[in-house]
């Protein structure tokens, strides 16, 4: 069993393939697979995956038809052997002692999941920009290892919606049949806040560990406007996973208060015409369906945003 089993979705990313695999395999905790998913690429991204692999026999190389990030981490969860998971992005690299620093506190903690910190990576300007909101630091206790009864902010914002910057105990995620949506984006989403919820040990490591490439022309990102619907298809599969859990009563209010920063992010992010096809379905529909609509003032955290709420209603 190696320690960390690394899973990598690739779809077409031949210009920032090898940065991320060299950072990698040089990662000072050696014992780990690499299961690198291809998502049927049409570049050169599978001729770098088998040059590495005849390289590096840690690496593991299985193509999938082309059906998004979800499922191809979902795959290379199927195929993970490692006592702890590490779900990355191929565009996106790291530095050399991040599986060691997140493993090592993983188990002086006992640690359900851990994260750490990242900031940006501007490629063209060879630019690093610090994030301090990927880690919100204030809203966490003095100690570790904590779960989320002791935060003291909305649980759904203390931590990223992203899986790339945590180390998961592949124990607890199996246990718990936590699984991504299999989705275009936000596919990432219902697998990090369920664990938020379900975990009764997180802890984090507060270093810089992994640099996100923030404008890579390719980027899954800037094409959202062709699956503007799946951050509410998260949201909803989140909402029903708490439910289940027994955990929506004591983190509804949090999670209402999510539903409206998610969807405006998603509004303010969108171009037209699908930022007004957006509008127009949240006030027909899922602003209600969501618990928001109908809700006063002062059960919101963020008067700004219920403001720009208050303008968008009609």
């Amino acid at each position: 069993m190696p320690l960390v089993s690394v899973i990598i979705p690739v779809y077409n990313v031949e210009q920032y393939l090898k940065q991320c695999l060299d950072s990698v395999l040089a990662q000072t905790l050696s014992d780990v697979e690499v299961i690198c998913v291809n998502d049927s690429s049409t570049d050169g991204s599978l001729k770098i995956l088998e040059e590495y692999a005849g390289k590096d026999r840690r690496i593991t190389v299985v193509t999938q038809p082309n059906r998004g990030a979800g499922a191809a981490r979902n795959k290379g969860l199927s195929m993970a052997t490692g006592k702890y998971l590490s779900f990355l992005d191929a565009d996106d690299f790291f530095e050399p002692d991040m599986l060691k620093l997140a493993y090592e506190k993983a188990e002086e903690d006992k640690a359900d999941f851990v994260v750490f910190n990242s900031d940006q990576y501007y490629t063209e300007k060879d630019k690093f920009v610090e994030v301090a909101w990927t880690l919100r630091l204030k809203e966490i206790p003095p100690y570790t290892p904590f779960n989320h009864r002791q935060m003291t902010d909305n649980i759904f914002k203390v931590f990223v919606g992203w899986a790339w910057d945590k180390l998961y105990n592949r124990e607890f995620v199996e246990r718990h049949d936590l699984l991504f949506q299999e989705q275009r984006t936000s596919n990432d989403l219902f697998f990090v806040f369920s664990a938020v919820a379900i975990a009764e040990r997180i802890s984090v490591v507060n270093k810089v560990l992994a640099h996100q490439r923030r404008d890579a022309k390719d980027s899954l990102s800037k094409t959202r406007e062709n699956s503007w619907y799946c951050f509410y298809d998260a949201l909803i599969a989140l909402r029903e996973r708490l439910k289940e859990e027994g955990l929506f009563k004591e983190t509804e209010k949090d999670y209402i208060n999510y539903a409206l920063h998610s969807s405006l992010w998603n509004i303010n992010t969108l171009a037209e015409p699908t930022r007004t096809k957006l509008i127009d379905k949240m006030n027909s529909e899922w602003f209600e369906e969501l618990g928001i609509k109908g809700k006063p003032e002062n059960y919101f955290y963020n008067k700004k945003e219920f403001k720009q709420y208050k303008k968008i209603r009609r």
